[in-house]
């Protein structure tokens, strides 16, 4: 206990130049944590994916469908314990800032693949027996203020026209890892409607997702799926779950690279921040340190004082820094929800934050001790008065 009075006495003894270092390193720490952040919530759809579904889609791109009538011949593929289709329907709610993810979809068979949503037993039979009847997340109904009951309207840009349904139920997430900014519905409304103005574009699927019995026949069932609709006029790619949302991340791999390289530059620069404290700080006490050595201590003993005050600097922007990130993180949450729907701070970006923390305090002392250790005591004693 008095050791560690010592070292906050002595991190404190120039208060102005410790407080901005410890601001330095609160903003760097604030700043790497919400960079972490922003990348976790990058592959939140990766991480979320289940290994017993599986996405197939037109081989040659998403936006060809599949024919409808292909759900039969899937559902006798061996390991197959699902077969669900949807499409994209990319509707706007009153303008086109209001964008949300909005999907047509069987019903029956998406609910059973996604038991992660939570919809209350009332809710899902509302739902279930209403053709124009929707399903709202719980943060794009809060976004917008529905209710269980309101009509909503949906401007299409893939299928045209202004398209009405009632919320029958809002879901929520079994976790928060679950995206709640989603919209879906009946794709039988979405089909018996195109076929009165678009017949050509009815009775077809942009994609099917499959449940299978084990993970470990994602490998098998993919290729006798392929293989089933080999040389036909719309040839299939079937991939894990976590493959298909990966593919959508690898688009934008070159902005996760340079956020993850900047995240590691901010640590850089802050260590040298301190480093350059830590330097100034051992050069004024050298003849302290040496009439240390004169009274019998060790060069650990004064190891141990220079490595922990500069311990306690960055532990206490480190600090400061993680508690600012929470607050920080809800309100980016706010603004982002758009473009990342789970955006929260992880635990693994606090052990992050905590190992770049005393990573920094470590290295920073690293030169300031090895001068002080070397340095003879005759030498030490003449810098005293």
């Amino acid at each position: 206990m008095r050791t560690l009075k010592l070292l906050i006495r002595n991190a404190f003894r120039h208060k102005l130049r410790t407080g901005l270092t410890i601001l330095g390193i609160t903003i760097a720490i604030l700043a790497f944590g919400m960079l972490r952040t922003m990348v976790n919530a990058w592959y939140a759809g990766v991480e979320a994916s289940s290994a017993n579904r599986l996405v197939i889609r037109n081989s040659i791109s998403l936006v060809f469908p599949l024919p409808l009538a292909y759900k039969d011949k899937i559902r006798q593929v061996s390991g197959v314990t699902l077969v669900s289709w949807g499409n994209w329907f990319g509707g706007v709610y009153i303008e086109e800032k209001n964008f949300f993810p909005n999907f047509a979809v069987d019903p029956r068979s998406f609910l059973a693949l996604y038991p992660e949503y939570i919809i209350p037993d009332l809710q899902r039979a509302s739902f279930l027996n209403d053709r124009k009847g929707a399903v709202a997340g719980r943060k794009v109904a809060e976004k917008f203020g529905w209710k269980v009951g309101d009509t909503v309207t949906l401007k299409g840009t893939i299928f045209p026209g202004n398209w009405e349904f009632t919320i029958r139920a809002i879901y929520r997430g079994k976790d928060r890892s679950v995206d709640e900014t989603q919209f879906f519905f009946h794709w039988d409304y979405l089909n018996e409607t195109i076929k009165k103005t678009a017949a050509r574009r009815a009775d077809q699927a942009g994609y099917y997702i499959i449940g299978i019995a084990n993970p470990n026949l994602a490998g098998e069932v993919s290729t006798t799926i392929d293989a089933a609709f080999k040389n036909s006029l719309a040839e299939t790619l079937t991939e894990t779950e976590k493959a298909f949302q990966m593919s959508f991340v690898s688009m934008t791999e070159a902005i996760l690279i340079a956020i993850q390289l900047v995240s590691i530059v901010i640590i850089v620069i802050i260590m040298a921040v301190v480093a350059n404290t830590m330097a100034m700080t051992a050069r004024e006490r050298i003849g302290e340190y040496a009439v240390f050595k004169t009274l019998g201590f060790g060069g650990w003993f004064i190891a141990g004082l220079i490595f922990g005050e500069s311990l306690v600097i960055s532990l206490a922007g480190t600090a400061i820094g993680i508690g600012l990130t929470f607050p920080v993180a809800a309100a980016f949450a706010d603004y982002l929800g758009t473009y990342f729907p789970i955006f929260f701070v992880e635990r693994q970006t606090i052990f992050m934050d905590i190992a770049a923390g005393t990573l920094v305090g470590i290295v920073a002392a690293l030169f300031p001790t090895w001068r002080a250790v070397r340095i003879r005591i005759a030498d030490g004693l003449r810098r005293i008065g």
